[in-house]
């Protein structure tokens, strides 16, 4: 049976009264008895309306279910910490969400398969970006359950990329430097593309590798890091970072790019809608001015690494039953979760896109012009997962977490190696990390 939980008389979310109400929430009853507490760890979402939705939803669930649920908050770059420590401890949180893929904590992971087939049965096919962040082909294990997304857009500021001939924003790489530079000679402000160790680096600095033809690994999990097309990549960034750009994204933290484009200083970052809907509420003078634009265009490719939603129940957990109950509940209303994320979560079920059209086509949150967003609609299009071309794998995941590539671009664009030195440097870093892994027998790969 499925009921509106707002029958419940209680509010299902705060929400925007400009915006119109959010849709409803859903409720079916679990598929068995549940009780006990349920702990869910997460991190602090950018855009903060989210976290006032999302607390009084799972504690609303658990009341009607008899299970008492607590949300704690964290800022995204102490999960994987927290994670490995609470798994160290064999105790801590039934349920961890982070925004990237977790697949290094896979053998202290319960396997999610039967959440996945079961929200798939449900809701319709799992977006292709979802399924490779969180299945594992050589275990043949969901490490992880993936229910949601976020596109990753190249935000520009139009009055000054106009100026330079760019009406409509770069569409390349090269239009990027070529654009970049003048504004920063004309207007004196910069472009940024982060190159430290944070998770906006990370995606970034991935979609430049991938758009030159380069990659970490193949299809089959073989490290393929060292090519001239990575080279070459490595070498552009080197000359956009002379360029076009200031020794800050050296030193950046997942919110520098946001803060940076509200304040004015920064003609283009590579960033979901935080740092637009953020600059709507403080700055409305620069969200008048932000516009999107897809991923850039390389030499080989057009794609950009999107946020992925990855929730896993550790093998410690105290209560799985009613975790894994909660994310069927929680899949089921990712419409709320769209909404009241500003649009910054997308739904990977096929079924649970209908409105997230629409709302694109006209945003509820007082864009201008309306249909700004309309562009993401087509945002799977362009973005993959991290282990492109293979799955997020427990080697990706280690090279993602130390953060070898922003590294590997960093050390190029501050002189500190040549082109081929970093990419070689990083090749030592990464192969030893998927040897280890392979021995484990969590990855494929492995030819002479």
């Amino acid at each position: 049976m499925v009921a509106l939980l707002a029958a419940c008389g209680r509010p299902s979310a705060p929400t925007d009264p400009s915006a119109g109400p959010a849709p409803p929430a859903r409720f079916s009853e679990p598929r068995q008895r549940l009780s006990g507490p349920l702990r869910i760890l997460m991190w602090s979402h950018f855009v903060p309306q989210h976290d006032e939705w999302f607390d009084p939803f799972a504690r609303e669930w658990g009341r009607r279910v008899g299970v008492s649920v607590t949300v704690d908050h964290i800022d995204t770059t102490g999960i994987p910490a927290r994670v490995s420590a609470e798994i160290s401890a064999g105790q801590g949180h039934d349920l961890i969400q982070h925004l990237a893929p977790l697949p290094q904590f896979e053998p202290a992971a319960l396997d999610l398969t039967d959440v996945t087939e079961e929200a798939a049965r449900r809701h319709g096919e799992q977006l292709g970006i979802c399924a490779r962040s969180s299945f594992n082909p050589t275990t043949n294990r969901f490490f992880a359950y993936c229910p949601g997304w976020a596109a990753v857009p190249g935000d520009y500021r139009k009055s000054l990329w106009e100026r330079v001939g760019f009406a409509n924003g770069p569409s390349t790489y090269e239009e990027l430097r070529e654009g970049g530079a003048r504004i920063k000679d004309q207007d004196g402000i910069h472009l940024g593309i982060g190159m430290s160790n944070e998770a906006d680096s990370n995606l970034a600095c991935r979609a430049l590798l991938w758009s030159f033809g380069g990659a970490i690994q193949d299809q089959s999990e073989n490290v393929v890091i060292n090519t001239d097309e990575t080279v070459a990549s490595v070498d552009f960034m080197r000359r956009l970072f002379q360029e076009a750009m200031s020794h800050e994204v050296f030193g950046w933290i997942p919110a520098s790019n946001n803060q940076s484009l509200v304040a004015g200083r920064m003609s283009y970052i590579l960033n979901p809608v935080s740092a637009y809907r953020t600059a709507q509420r403080v700055n409305p003078e620069i969200a008048s001015d932000a516009f999107f634009i897809p991923a850039l265009v390389g030499p080989a490719a057009q794609l950009v690494a999107g946020q992925v939603y990855n929730w896993i129940i550790p093998a410690h957990a105290g209560n799985p039953d009613a975790a894994k109950e909660f994310l069927l509940h929680y899949t089921a209303n990712f419409e709320q979760a769209t909404h009241n994320s500003r649009l910054y979560d997308f739904p990977a079920f096929g079924n649970l896109s209908a409105r997230l059209g629409d709302w694109l086509r006209t945003d509820p949150f007082g864009s201008q012009p309306p249909n700004k967003l309309a562009l993401l609609a087509d945002a799977a299009r362009w973005s993959t997962n991290i282990g492109h071309p293979g799955t997020s794998s427990a080697a990706i995941g280690e090279v993602f977490a130390t953060f070898v590539i922003p590294n590997m671009y960093a050390k190029a664009a501050r002189g500190e190696l040549s082109p081929k030195e970093a990419v070689a440097e990083a090749e030592s870093r990464i192969t030893p990390i998927f040897e280890r892994w392979r021995r484990q027998g969590l990855i494929g790969g492995g030819r002479a």
